[in-house]
């Protein structure tokens, strides 16, 4: 098990988002054989078979991410303001609350302004254990920002900002201040073909097939527990 872990801690920091320290930075090793200790909780998450029929976690799996979560958000749900906390903790030298925004609206797929064990779950099983069509899509649902189907210029923008914010001092050369609308500017040559000002789904998911950095990156998610 502790090996486990160190892996996964050695490979989500090459992930740029950190969005898996919020639970492996919590395991614990102990009992992870017991089942889900749900009596404490105020909100209940589906059996196990029914996630595991969801999700392509397996029964072990879900156990140790819900012990995770749990010592985490102790009532079963986080809302925007704790997710924001706990993020925050990985980006001590810079600002990851409005990453920690965006990201948290991912999560929020029922924009009930809370994220369940559940919301989470799927979430990571997405990323972690989904199809290449899969992993884009939610990727392309984080960056379009009021979800009308198409990223703009401005959404993409302020993705940017928020990410070299929480890098903060982390970035080396140091930045210089148009450098998030200078990446922006390239993002959009790539991926507008049709030079409308928009990028279209079909036109994100095409683009990032085609990259090979793109592709290779995604290959950080397989095998991290």
């Amino acid at each position: 098990m502790s090996s486990c872990r160190k892996r996964c801690k050695r490979e989500m920091f090459k992930f740029a988002q950190y969005l898996y320290r919020l639970v492996t930075g919590t395991l614990h090793a102990d009992s992870v054989e017991d089942e889900l200790e749900l009596s404490a909780v105020r909100h209940r998450p589906e059996g196990l078979e029914q996630l595991e029929a969801l999700t392509r976690f397996n029964r072990k799996e879900l156990q140790i991410l819900y012990r995770g979560f749990k010592n985490e958000c102790p009532s079963g749900v986080v809302n925007e303001d704790t997710f924001k906390v706990i993020y925050s903790q990985f980006f001590p030298q810079g600002d990851a609350s409005m990453y920690a925004h965006f990201l948290f609206n991912a999560f929020d797929t029922d924009k009930d302004g809370s994220v369940s064990f559940e919301d989470f779950v799927m979430g990571l099983s997405i990323l972690l254990r989904g199809s290449v069509q899969e992993k884009l899509n939610w990727a392309f649902n984080l960056y379009d920002i009021n979800k009308d189907g198409h990223i703009t210029k401005e959404e993409m923008l302020d993705i940017m900002k928020a990410i070299y914010d929480m890098m903060g001092k982390c970035t080396y050369p140091l930045l210089k201040d148009d450098t998030p609308r200078q990446h922006v500017e390239i993002f959009f040559q790539k991926m507008d073909k049709n030079k409308d000002g928009v990028v279209t789904i079909d036109e994100f998911i095409d683009c990032c097939q085609n990259d090979e950095n793109i592709m290779r990156s995604m290959q950080l998610f397989e095998n991290v527990i």
